[in-house]
């Protein structure tokens, strides 16, 4: 620590004798210039070389130069000339600042040897600068109150300049309230005071400008300006005015809360807090226009407060003061009237007086359903109300007073097509735009039983298979009814009739509730083909309403019956005996089986064929016809008897049969054989006592049925003419069986009847016609055309009809019979046989 503080000592040591050493090579004479300020840069001061006694040639190589004290460079040495020039332009009030006296000190240094020249400059000054005011404005407040003479000081001006060039005198702008009076201070300096010639007053001129001008006394003289503004302090001397004493002011109802009804603007010439308003409501305003509307204190806006309605207040009248804050507050006041003007906001309104719901559907036309009444609670145009309902509606509106309308039935009504109305009422107003509403209410139909119970079909016809269970459903007829509740209940009857003394309640049986028709027997075709009667349905309205339909029941057929052979004739048992010469020739009839069916159509179809033969080659079957002929002539090594068993078959499913054995003995005399002969005389003794009775019993009741015939013809071109719309049919019983005889028509598909003449017979005679027809042939010997229809007439028709087929049915059984007692020599067989069929 030591050691380095002795090296600090020494240095400082050295740094002083280096310093002194140089300045004894130093001149030490001052060369002095004098130069004015804001000369322009390389202007020539002197030629600093000769004045030093230096030679020019040598300035360069000994490297003269200037060093300023202050920090710029202000001049400098021309090494070529010797010449002190300006290097940049000096100004005296920057270097010297306020001093009256100004120098610029410098060094000149040159080398080899080394030498300092001391140079001292005086900057001499000129009326550069203008006098100026340290504040451009000069603010002062003066109140209205103030007395004249009142004396203000304002700031004086400054000019950088010295001497007499500095500030001399002060001149003001000519004014009608003020002037001046120009004071020298200690130091010589120059200033101003204002004063008051005149009361001012802020309302007539609030601001009074002025222009302060400082004056120099350099040649020539330089001025300066400041503006100097006098405000006026305001003293509460004037009260707050209204534009206008009265407003009177529309303002449409429902504005919106908050919108700007009025802008209230009261004056007060005053200022400051003398001039500022404070806006409220007088006494004389009533509590309900305070809560309408809202009056802003601080800048008089009147705004909407509540909801405005002109159907509560269409006037609203109110008084507004207006207060300034000064310290001895002074008031205006005015009057204002809001007339409010109506709007179309309310919509229309019905009110329901009376209203019928539900009603009967069976309403007369015009009866009053309902009484409304509308009104609207806005004015003129606006509270005009028109109402209207759909055109679509069986309904009318009449006016019946001053907005009070009728809702009358205008078309009939029908409540299975519309259960219900909903009769919307449309209010419109004649507002522009206009507003609507609407009411809907509902009208509800009450059921009455003006609808006849509908079946699907006028006309049904039901398939029964024979044989079948007692109690079975043979179908469900059901009717429909649109109507509602007790009136839509159904029951069912089947319409008494009765046929050959069995009413159909005997055969047939409905259901009262679901129309499900059941058979209470078991039926036979080959007793009865069909039954034909009328189901009503009826509802349980009051009264009742009923119709009724037909119905068409048919038996279909089932196998249930095997043939009969009733040719040839057989005596005892299923063996026939018969003769035949032995010279019969090939081709010839040796006999014919003839087999009937008492069932229908293809189960009573019939074929034939052999079962047993004792020569194939001998005898022929037609299967069709029954007949056998000979194939060939008979031989010698024929045996003499030929035993033949033919089996007759139906084509039911299954098919069921009958046989017959037939043994042929050939005889050496000639023994007629059956022909092809247009006729044949056969002697026959065919009445025996039975067949006297039976041919006896076919007469009378052909003679019956030829009387019910006629009875029921007359009956009928007296009877009115069916419905149009009942479909034509044919009124019997319908037989689809071929090779039989139906009730109305007897058909015939092959030659069964006509062949049953060619029988073999024991006794009388019968004449038959040939040729025998072709099997397949068909023949229609009668027929009966009627109507169906669900009138009493077709009724009654329909039941002699039926009478009449029951004959039919009996005649043809009868026939039956007397064939059979033709063939057969044993009455109990006849007779048992007869039963049977029937």
């Amino acid at each position: 620590m030591e050691a380095r503080t002795s090296a600090r000592h020494w240095r400082r040591y050295f740094s002083v004798i280096l310093i002194f050493s140089a300045a004894l090579n130093t001149a030490s004479a001052v060369t002095h210039y004098s130069i004015p300020e804001e000369m322009e840069e390389g202007s020539v001061v002197a030629n600093l070389a000769a004045d030093l006694g230096l030679d020019v040639k040598t300035l360069s190589r000994r490297k003269m130069r200037l060093d300023i004290i202050s920090n710029k460079k202000y001049l400098d040495v021309n090494k070529e000339t010797g010449e002190l020039y300006i290097v940049e332009k000096m100004d005296r009030e920057y270097l010297c600042p306020a001093k009256t006296s100004c120098f610029l000190k410098m060094e000149a240094i040159i080398e080899n040897p080394q030498r300092i020249f001391y140079i001292e400059i005086e900057i001499m000054d000129i009326n550069d600068n203008a006098p100026h005011f340290r504040r451009d404005t000069i603010n002062l407040d003066i109140s209205e109150a103030t007395q004249g003479g009142e004396r203000f000081s304002v700031n004086n001006a400054v000019d950088p300049d010295v001497g007499s060039n500095s500030v001399k005198t002060y001149l003001l702008s000519e004014n009608e309230h003020f002037t001046i009076e120009i004071q020298t201070g200690r130091d010589g300096s120059k200033f101003a005071d204002l004063i008051l010639k005149r009361v001012l007053d802020r309302e007539e001129q609030a601001v009074h400008n002025l222009i302060l001008t400082a004056v120099d006394g350099g040649v020539p003289a330089r001025s300066g300006t400041a503006s100097i503004i006098v405000r006026v302090l305001d003293t509460n001397d004037n009260a707050p005015k209204f534009d206008k004493d009265n407003y009177k002011i529309d303002i449409m109802e429902n504005s919106p809360i908050g919108s700007l009804v009025v802008k209230l603007n009261a004056t007060d010439l005053d200022e400051g807090t003398n001039s500022e308003i404070l806006y409220s409501y007088s006494l004389y305003t009533s509590e309900k226009t305070q809560q309408t509307f809202h009056l802003n204190p601080n800048n008089g806006e009147i705004t909407v407060k509540e909801m405005i309605n002109y159907e509560d207040f269409r006037i609203y009248d109110m008084e507004v003061i207006a207060t300034d804050k000064g310290s001895n507050s002074l008031t205006g006041q005015c009057k204002l009237t809001i007339l409010v003007t109506d709007m179309n906001d309310n919509h229309p309104e019905i009110s329901i007086k009376s209203f019928q719901s539900p009603v009967k559907e069976d309403i007369p036309v015009d009866s009053v359903i309902a009484v409304v009444s509308v009104s609207d609670k806005d004015s003129g145009e606006n509270g005009i109300v028109d109402i209207r309902i759909a055109d679509t509606l069986p309904f009318a509106l009449r006016e019946s007073s001053d907005n009070y309308y009728e809702l009358v039935v205008s078309e009939p009504l029908d409540r299975e097509k519309v259960p219900e109305y909903d009769i919307t009422f449309t209010l419109t107003d004649r507002g522009s735009p206009p507003l609507s509403d609407n009411e809907t209410m509902t009208l509800e139909l009450l059921d009455v039983n003006d609808n006849v119970p509908q079946f699907p079909q006028s006309f049904y016809t039901i398939p029964v298979m024979e044989n079948n269970a007692p109690g079975a459903l043979l179908s469900s007829l059901t009717a429909f009814d649109p109507d509602l509740h007790e009136n839509q209940y159904l029951v069912y009857f089947i319409i008494e009739k009765e046929i050959v003394n069995t009413s159909m309640s005997m055969l047939f049986s409905i259901n009262p509730e679901n129309g499900n028709l059941y058979a209470l027997k078991t039926f036979d075709y080959e007793i009865e083909k069909e039954f034909l009667f009328h189901i009503e349905a009826r509802d349980s309205g009051v009264p009742p309403l009923s119709s009724n339909m037909t119905v068409h029941i048919i038996i279909v057929d089932q196998n249930d019956n095997p043939p009969v052979i009733v040719s040839p004739w057989r005596a005892h048992g299923s063996v026939v005996e018969e003769k035949i010469p032995r010279s019969t020739d090939k081709g010839s009839l040796v006999s014919k089986v003839i087999a009937i069916d008492t069932d229908s159509v293809q189960n009573s179809r019939i074929t034939y064929q052999f079962l047993q033969v004792t020569d194939a080659t001998i005898f022929s079957l037609d299967q069709y016809n029954g007949e056998i002929r000979t194939m060939r002539m008979f031989s010698y090594r024929d045996p003499r008897h030929q035993r033949l068993v033919v089996i007759a078959k139906d084509n039911g499913d299954p098919a069921l049969s009958a046989t017959v054995t037939i043994k042929l003995s050939t005889v050496e005399t000639a023994v007629k054989a059956y022909s092809d002969m247009t006729e044949v005389p056969l002697e026959y003794d065919i009445f025996s006592d039975l067949n006297l009775y039976l041919v006896i019993g076919l007469g009378s009741v052909s003679f019956l049925l030829l009387i019910t015939i006629l009875v029921t013809c007359v009956l009928k071109c007296q009877k009115p003419k069916p419905s149009k719309a009942a479909p034509p049919s044919r009124n019997s019983v319908i037989s689809d069986r071929n090779s039989t005889i139906a009730d109305s028509t007897l058909v015939s598909n092959d030659a069964y009847w006509y062949s049953l003449f060619l029988a073999e017979t024991r006794k009388g005679k019968l004449v038959v016609r040939q040729p025998v027809p072709k099997a397949g042939s068909r023949y229609i010997v009668s027929s009966l055309p009627r109507s169906t229809g669900l009138t009493e007439t077709s009724d009654s028709a329909a039941s002699t009809l039926q009478v009449i087929l029951n004959s039919s049915f009996l005649i043809r059984k009868l026939f039956y019979c007397s064939l059979l007692s033709m063939y057969d020599s044993s009455p109990i067989h006849v007779v048992r046989k007869c039963l049977y069929m029937c």
